[in-house]
């Protein structure tokens, strides 16, 4: 496995390719990614625990909705199974991948009490900004960089917990451009079809209607945005093959 760096339009290229994706299993593809959420929801609802396994669980779940679009990608259905794919290749791998939860979930956390620290925990009134929340959010950049590729580094390459970090954090700084682009062409995206769903609600039924409108097209979107980050993954590392054995030369007879 090697580090592959990418032009800078190779972003706009990801998520074209994440879209278009989306569009041929967006039934398996949206389902799963619902899934997700509801168990992470269900997860959180658990008192003192829930956050702590719902954390723990991150890296393995990001893994799977990237197993599903490598399977819509081969032409395949993607099953409910697949989130379970960081289980299903032997125990070192599982093993692996919860340690990933562990640095994740002790990560996060250092990272949301630093924000509290600093910005301070008060409640947030309706139109108000929420600097402690958009603190803590720029404050987690850098871990969301080290995990963007770790699961599947690990999963399918076997890299340690600690070196795919440190491989992904590199590969999203070594193609900086790529990731920019990809960036601000989703956000245009989000804008663009947001805006546009909620003009269409609006013009139907209102400002009610368009708040209603909004919550479904955003997970939409959300999925869809799931389903790009694969290719993130594909382009950014190239596997490198295995060296063939060199014969023994014969011995003289």
């Amino acid at each position: 496995m090697k580090l592959n760096i990418v032009p800078a339009r190779t972003g706009l290229l990801w998520v074209k390719l994440g879209i278009r994706t989306f569009i041929k299993q967006p039934l398996a593809l949206a389902g799963l990614f619902f899934l997700y959420m509801t168990a992470v929801i269900l997860v959180a609802q658990v008192p003192q625990i829930g956050v702590i396994v719902g954390g723990l669980l991150v890296p393995a779940a990001t893994l799977g909705l990237m197993a599903a679009t490598e399977e819509a990608v081969k032409g395949r259905f993607p099953m409910p199974s697949v989130l379970l794919s960081a289980f299903r290749v032997g125990r070192q791998r599982a093993r692996a991948m919860l340690v990933l939860g562990v640095i994740y979930t002790v990560g996060s956390l250092i990272v949301t009490r630093i924000a509290v620290l600093i910005a301070g925990e008060q409640p947030v009134a309706e139109g108000q900004l929420d600097l402690t929340g958009l603190l803590a959010l720029v404050l987690h950049t850098p871990l969301f960089l080290m995990f963007w590729h770790a699961p599947a580094l690990v999963h399918w390459h076997g890299v340690t917990p600690v070196k795919s970090l440190f491989f992904s954090l590199v590969a999203c700084l070594k193609n900086f451009g790529a990731f920019a682009i990809y960036g601000l062409g989703w956000l245009a995206v989000f804008l663009a079809i947001g805006t546009l769903f909620a003009l269409l609600g609006g013009l139907v039924g209102g400002p009610t209607m368009a708040r209603a409108v909004m919550m479904p097209v955003a997970l939409l979107m959300a999925a869809m945005f799931s389903t790009s980050i694969y290719f993130t993954f594909r382009d950014c590392f190239v596997a490198t093959p295995e060296p063939e054995p060199v014969p023994l030369p014969e011995e003289p007879t």
